[in-house]
């Protein structure tokens, strides 16, 4: 994954305003980490998204609102301990049904809540489609950290969105999503198993800087794949993995394909701490300042 193939694999034009531009939902968070959805919103809108609404528990929704004044904010409710489960979703449907990508995952930390959550989610979906005055929604369903590590339990209960998904997993959340022990130490077995991924789940698979599409469309025989070439150790750190997430659903909710949003997100993020790895040193940078660096990245990519 190069700059010049990005150059050949322009992003939508801009638009005229900010509904063109497409919507982000972003669910997570939870009492104790609330920020995580904020860094991924954050994100989302410095990778172009037009619109962006927040879905988090309730006791820290005011707080985020305040903190990220250009995001709509749903208060959900949430257990004793903060976390989010099932419970109350109605609230945030709406905006489910009408957003362009859908992120789920950041800053949730109750792995049955979140089992719940998506299996509440899917059932909605399964409803909305089987309405013969609705042919269901089309937007992409990002899914990264606890959001991961149930999918297989969900695995048999994912045709609502089936051809819609698009997974983020760290080496860990990977040998989850494989349901099974795995070595994914080198680089030769961390490929295999992207794309083993990308064809169980049927999903784009962006795993430390490989990427995966699954056979079908334009690759009807294999898998797809690339690979980053960039990037920097500073970004194994906290919150890394949320803007990541949040710049491949913003680049989704503007009109790319699946694979485009993740192929170009994945190389953003990498060269986003290539830039801050130049100016700070190769450690110690934080996961909230790469997403300053999207914009103009992408600009000199698209120009």
């Amino acid at each position: 994954m190069t700059p010049s193939l990005l150059r050949d694999w322009p992003l939508p034009s801009p638009g005229a305003d900010k509904y063109s531009r497409g919507a982000v939902l972003v669910i997570g968070g939870a009492r104790r980490t609330p920020g995580a959805t904020l860094l991924a919103g954050i994100a989302a809108l410095r990778a172009g998204a037009g619109r962006l609404t927040l879905a988090v528990p309730e006791s820290v929704a005011v707080q985020l609102a305040v903190t990220l004044p250009e995001a709509g904010v749903i208060g959900l409710r949430e257990s004793a301990g903060g976390s989010l489960g099932s419970e109350g979703l109605e609230a945030l449907l709406e905006d489910f049904d009408a957003a362009d990508a859908v992120l789920i995952g950041p800053g949730l930390d109750d792995i049955d809540g979140t089992e719940a959550l998506l299996r509440e989610l899917l059932r909605h979906e399964a409803a909305r489609t089987s309405d013969q005055d609705d042919d269901g929604g089309s937007a992409a369903i990002v899914l990264d950290a606890y959001a991961l590590g149930c999918l297989p339990k969900l695995l048999d209960d994912l045709d609502p969105w089936a051809g819609r998904l698009i997974l983020t997993p760290n080496p860990t959340e990977a040998a989850i999503l494989l349901g099974r022990d795995a070595d994914l130490g080198d680089e030769e077995a961390l490929a295999a198993a992207v794309v083993e991924i990308a064809g169980k789940y049927q999903a784009v698979v962006s795993c430390q800087g490989l990427i995966a599409r699954p056979p079908g469309g334009d690759a009807p025989e294999a898998a797809e794949r690339w690979q980053i070439t960039t990037g920097y150790g500073g970004l194994g750190t906290s919150g890394s993995g949320d803007v990541l997430a949040g710049a491949i659903a913003g680049l989704r909710a503007r009109g790319t394909t699946d694979a485009q949003a993740t192929c170009w997100g994945t190389h953003l993020h990498a060269a986003a701490g290539d830039r801050l790895a130049s100016r700070l040193g190769s450690l110690g940078f934080l996961a909230r300042e790469l997403s300053d660096e999207l914009p103009p990245l992408m600009m000199e990519l698209n120009t």
